[in-house]
């Protein structure tokens, strides 16, 4: 039987246009509304030019409304996402999330201990929310400092987590300064305060890099769909640091993409909605529907 006329003429195959992107690894959460957590850093690395991989550690059942339920994974399984990733790929950066327990900080603190010295660790204490829901568990705040900080190349705190850290009140300016040399004093070579939790520092973060302060004003984006906003600092920050940027550099970048991407917000579902992860395809002040 002939072929039919329908059917399209064979062609040449094309080469392949491969690339080698850098790297980068992070350890956290997921949250099933794709708003925060694993999610939104892979969201934030592939916007960023930068290939992502990640190791679990809790899987929540959550969305725009809040959380429902939080699973923590096993700290072997932990153990063995990361050492699978960095058995196979190069990792130039990485960053930690929701750890939840005293076992899966010591299960990544062990992970860690297998990089190079010379790749940049971001460690994001998540332990309190913005609005001050607690997200670790009583145990796990010493074995945080413990065991995680010492070796962070960057710590990534918000106020909430700063109080708990450092038992400092944090109201304002100089308590801001205080407690960013005091979380320092911890072991981190360096020390990002999100000042956006507190009133009058809606855009403001605090920056010690191991030998002098930044103040790092930004762009106050008034929206409330900001799900996610410090997981996408992070992660912005850490893919910067695997593309080769300085870390002063990279979290002034990190400040613009999440700026960016509040200001095009999703305004999905019932609760705070998540930040825009395409929005640099966007021109300037169109719409993002």
């Amino acid at each position: 039987m002939a072929p039919s006329s329908r059917v399209p003429p064979a062609r040449e195959p094309q080469p392949a246009r491969t690339l080698t992107p850098p790297v980068a690894l992070t350890i956290g959460g997921s949250d099933s509304g794709g708003g925060a957590g694993i999610q939104a850093d892979l969201k934030t690395f592939a916007a960023l030019q930068v290939h992502g991989c990640s190791a679990i550690t809790c899987v929540t059942a959550q969305n725009t409304r809040g959380v429902e339920r939080v699973d923590a994974l096993p700290p072997e399984a932990v153990a063995a996402q990361v050492a699978a990733v960095l058995g196979d790929l190069p990792v130039a950066a990485l960053k930690t999330g929701m750890l939840l327990n005293r076992a899966l900080i010591v299960a990544t603190a062990e992970a860690l201990a297998q990089l190079p010295a010379a790749v940049p660790r971001l460690i994001d204490p998540v332990m309190v929310s913005r609005a001050g829901a607690v997200l670790l568990e009583p145990e796990a705040v010493a074995a945080y400092a413990e065991l995680l900080l010492p070796g962070a190349d960057l710590l990534t705190p918000n106020i909430h987590e700063a109080r708990l850290l450092t038992g400092l009140p944090v109201a304002d300016a100089a308590g801001l300064e205080a407690a960013v040399l005091a979380l320092a004093a911890l072991g981190p070579r360096a020390v990002l305060l999100k000042g956006g939790g507190l009133p009058g520092f809606q855009g403001v973060d605090l920056l010690w890099d191991g030998s002098a302060l930044h103040w790092l004003r930004g762009a106050w984006i008034d929206t409330p769909h900001s799900h996610g906003s410090g997981c996408t600092l992070g992660a912005a920050i850490t893919a910067e640091r695997a593309r080769g940027l300085p870390l002063l550099e990279a979290v002034r970048a990190a400040k613009t993409y999440v700026e960016r991407s509040l200001m095009h917000a999703l305004a999905i579902g019932g609760g705070q909605g998540p930040l825009c992860h395409w929005s640099r395809q966007l021109q300037p002040g169109a719409p993002a529907d």
